[in-house]
């Protein structure tokens, strides 16, 4: 077990933690979460060692490891993929180097009988056991499987990791990670280089890990699927909650709502107490009464309640532009990178107003067909162009590195807007969160974060109806992820989305299109649908070939029951998650609509009859809304058992 002892950490002046203490299991899986700043990055840091608290303690057993993946990082290697991510076995190359000196030493020995000679040979034995234990002798077959599961191919094998972007250059320093395999293995943000399939192939891997596993992620499927425990970072304090993400949230809103509660009753109580002393302070025969509630009051223990950060990027997609019911065409379009054909023989149509998504292996030609169709690409075969009148918003998975570091914040707004929109510049960047004081600063003091929300911020200065959006979400917390979805899915254009976040393209596209072996298949429907089908149509050629993988294996055995009831339960499950979040929605819509009707109430505003009935109207649909509400999160607990 690894524990933490009052903890505590400043930052500029501001308590990062203060006094944090909790432990961390064997076994645990946990998910690290707070807003950006909170101090998980921090956090992490000490856990593995790299920094250290300003007071409180950080127990671990001696004989075991930490291991952590931070989110960026540049490896300094000559080595190819293959001989970096070997690297991880340097311990094992230790022992087998003792194991041969052992046994050249045992060979040339003659006193069997001493002491001496019975210690060589007990310890030779132990490295032997240490070498088999740690599976030195499958280390090529293990990291070929990691490397393979992260998405490298057999080719990339011997390529020098100096060749590949800084992306897989993370991916190779998580395979070692994953086989080095310590007690603890923390990973901050793993998901932000890796595509869906590989995403999945790691959630697989984190499940079944032997050690305690605790990760920074906003990814909400990705937390869900792995964590059982989720630990919150809030204004210095932590809460320790016993559930996944998506619980946690449940269970997090109810708090802070009882805590709101509870501080109203007190608010209350003092309210009455003072009252009574005011009233009865200078009667002699009450002051037996009065000095009782003053030392009532002194000896009440205050409730506190979490501040919470109301600040959040707020933001609209400006009115579409009209254009021709054609926006993008293309006939046969390949593209090559030397002797890499990347795609070829492609037809593509996509009609106005359609939002579509780009799914598929990284490396497959995702971004490749999004530069084509934003212009910066031309040299394809094929035919391609743009419909009439059609005008590109264009996100690049760059995007935020693409900004010019030596600008401040407000320059690189003022510098391409026109017209009616210079004078709200500061406007549109308090939408995201820069203030006066931040809209100064250069673009190279900025956080990841508050680059992807600059880099977003420039899309909406001219008016677009085609939006290419190439992995936005990357460095954007999931509040910031829920809003911009929100503006998209309100968009009037058309949008062409490429992402790996599995949560994030839910609901909001309906069509996908996936990039596989040099071609591009249409697939209908939603996402999850989407790796439903990928499931199925995997486990039917693996039954073909006579594959009998883990997916063949729990089809075809005695499991094959249990699976598709598992896959059933999670299909249903997620459909009334949906449902309850629908009617949220819908309650807090109806909520802000009488509170609006109170208040003109409260003003004396309201006189004519229709007013009342409108108002009455709104309370009866929440009083059913609630009952509904009830009724679907009820049903949501009761099928989860």
């Amino acid at each position: 077990m690894l524990a933490i002892n009052n903890l505590s950490v400043q930052f500029t002046g501001t308590n990062l933690f203060e006094n944090v203490t909790f432990n961390i299991g064997d076994h645990d899986r946990i998910g690290l979460v707070g807003k950006n700043g909170a101090g998980k990055s921090t956090l992490m840091k000490i856990l593995c060692g790299w920094q250290q608290p300003e007071t409180g303690t950080l127990v671990i057993a001696s004989d075991q490891t930490v291991g952590y993946l931070p989110q960026e990082m540049v490896p300094d290697t000559t080595r190819t993929v293959i001989e970096e991510a070997l690297t991880a076995f340097s311990h094992i190359d230790a022992l087998i180097a003792e194991q041969q000196r052992l046994t050249e030493e045992i060979a040339t020995r003659t006193d069997y009988e001493s002491p001496a000679y019975t210690k060589l040979l007990n310890r030779h034995n132990d490295v032997t056991e240490q070498i088999s234990m740690h599976g030195g002798s499958s280390r090529r077959e293990q990291t070929e499987k990691v490397l393979l599961g992260l998405g490298f191919k057999h080719d990339d094998f011997n390529r020098p990791v100096a060749e590949f972007s800084g992306g897989w250059q993370m991916r190779v320093e998580l395979a070692k990670l994953l086989l080095q395999g310590p007690d603890f293995l923390l990973l901050d943000e793993p998901t932000n280089h890796l595509d869906i399939v590989s995403i999945q192939w790691l959630e697989n891997f984190l499940r079944n890990y032997p050690g305690a596993v605790v990760l920074v992620s906003h990814d909400r499927t990705f937390l869900d699927n792995i964590t059982t425990r989720t630990i919150e970072i809030t204004a210095g304090r932590i809460y320790d909650y016993k559930c996944s993400y998506s619980d946690y949230v449940i269970q997090m809103q109810e708090r802070r709502a009882s805590q709101m509660a509870q501080l109203t009753a007190q608010q209350r109580q003092v309210a009455q107490i003072e009252a009574f002393i005011e009233r009865f302070r200078y009667k002699a025969t009450k002051s037996k009464q009065v000095q009782s509630r003053i030392k009532m009051l002194d000896k009440m223990e205050m409730v506190k309640v979490d501040e919470v950060s109301t600040e959040s990027i707020h933001f609209r997609f400006p009115p579409a532009p009209h254009s021709g019911k054609i926006v993008v065409e293309a006939e046969h379009l390949g593209k090559a990178y030397g002797d890499l054909q990347v795609f070829d023989r492609v037809d593509f149509l996509l009609t106005s107003g359609k939002k579509v998504a780009f799914v598929g292996r990284n490396g497959e030609g995702k971004s490749t067909m999004a530069k084509i169709i934003v212009g910066e690409i031309n040299d394809y075969t094929g035919s391609f162009r743009l419909g009439a009148q059609v005008q590109v918003g264009y996100y690049a998975q760059n995007q935020a590195a693409m900004l010019d570091g030596e600008k401040t914040v407000f320059q690189t707004i003022d510098d391409i807007a026109t017209g009616d929109i210079r004078p709200k510049i500061r406007n549109i960047l308090g939408s995201f969160l820069f203030d006066s004081e931040d809209c100064e600063k250069k673009v190279k003091v900025l956080s990841g974060g508050e680059k992807a929300r600059l880099a977003l911020a420039k899309l909406l200065l001219t008016p677009s109806n085609l939006l290419v959006l190439d992995e936005p979400t990357n460095h954007l917390d999931m509040d910031s992820k829920d809003i911009l979805k929100n503006a998209l899915l309100q968009y009037t254009g058309t949008l062409i989305l490429v992402s790996h976040d599995r949560d994030f393209l839910q609901g909001l596209t309906e069509t996908l299109y996936e990039f596989r072996d040099g071609e591009v298949h249409e697939f209908r429907g939603d996402i999850f649908e989407f790796l439903d089908a990928k499931e199925s149509e995997q486990a039917a050629r693996a039954a073909k070939a006579n594959m009998f993988s883990q997916t063949v294996q729990a089809k075809t055995s005695a499991g094959k029951e249990a699976y598709e009831q598992n896959r059933n339960r999670e299909r249903e499950l997620r459909k009334l998650r949906s449902a309850v979040e629908k009617i949220e929605k819908e309650i807090e819509t109806l909520e802000a609509q009488i509170a609006e009707k109170e208040s003109l109430l409260a003003s004396g505003n309201a006189q004519d009859a229709n007013f009342f009935a409108e108002y009455q109207s709104l309370k009866d649909r929440l009083d059913a809304q609630m009952e509904a509400w009830e009724t679907a999160t009820i049903a949501v607990e009761e099928y989860k058992g």
